[in-house]
């Protein structure tokens, strides 16, 4: 009853007791590896933060499995960051969590007990609030609107058009070349009519843009139909674009969006789809079209708006609609030496704006694989569920547009470090997985 966590075969790691108006908690590891690796690992800092901000007067001679009150775990400061809490900062139970309101021993932020966490918000009330004058001391109060304006480029630019006129027939008139000008009219419009339609619009513009994608390589993500979520999606691939050129050789122009139903497919090496609730089901032209794409060695990425890939609705559901009679490969969580996590970057977890969900590739693409039905033994198909778009857009000016949940630099950048393995992966396929063979190569070159 003294256990607050224990190791599989129940031996105790972790013990804590009242003694008169404190508690005792007591570590049962070493202070180097020689044991354990807890002191040295991440974990142990997060729980000697959970230890400090502990409510002693809230325990219960640890009778319970875990504490009753929630534990600051990340509070905003002035500067409107999510940080580590401080002495200052105290629990706060769950029978007075919702009346609680922000003070200098609660602060704004997030509390976690066990495995739930709820948000303590700076929150002003309507009543606090109260109307501005219209006039502060004689002084006129108006809004941030802009001012109306009127613009004459219009009118201004008819009027030119009509002046050049006027002066071209009076010109004409004054010099007696005006019939001669009806009859070159004459010639003039009958050789517009008998020439050839030219290409529409549309069909002209497609073809350069198909131009533009074969002569400079790029990334591109499908549109949705849904303006924000394409905005998304074109502002993310732009920023991971840019911090491709910062830190790698991969120089790639401004990414397109394309339409998986009308556009050519062929000229892009990596393909971001956003998964959306109410994403439909491909028709069977696009349905082959796509097939093509990933057995060519195209590489797609799918990016789940809101679930899990094992979720049963949502965008799990509209992913299962759009994979409906592909020939998809079984799928598993990223293995610990797939070529994934050391394609650029050596990494463990793939975050995006939001952290825990996998990312998903096909089953036995590990280290050298060289499966008959993929190029080069790239996996076809990547799925993530962190909204990886949202991580990686910038501004102008290079500054990040959408905040990361829980939030910090490190999962940014890590997002960022995600994208760019992923890229490069697509880019230059399973080379990295041949360095299994160098300890091989250098004792033949020894020899």
């Amino acid at each position: 009853d003294k256990t607050w966590a224990s190791l599989a075969d129940g031996t105790p790691l972790v013990t804590a007791e009242t003694r008169g108006k404190g508690l005792v908690v007591l570590f049962h590891v070493t202070a180097n590896a020689n044991w354990s690796n807890l002191p040295l690992s991440g974990l142990f800092v997060d729980m000697m933060s959970r230890v400090a901000g502990l409510d002693p007067t809230q325990q219960t001679a640890a009778t319970t499995d875990a504490p009753q009150a929630f534990a600051p775990r990340l509070v905003m400061s002035g500067e409107g960051d999510l940080v580590s809490p401080d002495g200052a900062a105290q629990p706060i139970t769950a029978a007075t969590f919702e009346t609680t309101g922000v003070s200098t021993g609660h602060p704004p932020g997030l509390y976690a007990q066990g495995g739930k966490e709820r948000a303590l918000n700076h929150t002003i009330k309507q009543d606090m609030l109260t109307p501005m004058a219209a006039s502060v001391g004689g002084i006129a109060v108006a809004g941030y609107q802009p001012q109306a304006k009127t613009s004459l480029v219009p009118p201004l630019s008819l009027a030119a058009v009509l002046l050049f006129l006027i002066d071209c027939m009076a010109t004409l008139w004054i010099g007696g070349g005006l019939l001669r000008f009806r009859t070159a009219t004459a010639v003039l419009f009958l050789a517009i009519v008998s020439m050839p339609s030219p290409p529409s619009f549309a069909q002209d513009l497609n073809n350069d843009m198909n131009m533009q994608a074969a002569l400079n390589p790029r990334l591109a993500f499908v549109k949705t139909g849904s303006d924000e979520l394409d905005q998304v999606s074109a502002e993310g691939l732009s920023g991971l674009t840019l911090v491709l050129s910062d830190r790698t050789s991969a120089q790639l122009a401004e990414p397109f969006g394309v339409s998986v139903d009308t556009d050519d497919l062929t000229f892009y090496p990596l393909l971001y789809w956003p998964v959306a609730d109410d994403a439909a089901a491909l028709s069977d032209a696009t349905r082959a079209k796509v097939a093509a794409y990933m057995k060519n060695g195209g590489t797609i990425f799918f990016d789940l708006r809101t679930g899990g890939l094992d979720g049963d609705g949502g965008s799990a559901a509209a992913l299962r609609r759009i994979l409906d009679k592909l020939d998809v490969p079984p799928l598993e969580p990223v293995p610990e030496k797939h070529v994934l996590t050391r394609s650029f970057y050596l990494l463990s977890e793939f975050p995006g704006r939001y952290e825990g969900g996998p990312l998903w590739v096909e089953s036995s693409l590990g280290d050298a694989s060289n499966d008959p039905g993929t190029a080069d033994g790239v996996s076809a198909i990547i799925i993530g569920s962190n909204d990886y778009a949202a991580a990686w857009a910038l501004d102008k000016v290079g500054n990040p547009l959408y905040a990361v949940v829980p939030g910090s630099d490190r999962q940014r950048e890590f997002a960022y470090r995600t994208g760019i393995n992923v890229v490069m992966y697509a880019l230059t396929g399973n080379y990295k997985a041949d360095q299994v063979h160098v300890p091989a190569l250098l004792e033949r070159l020894g020899q």
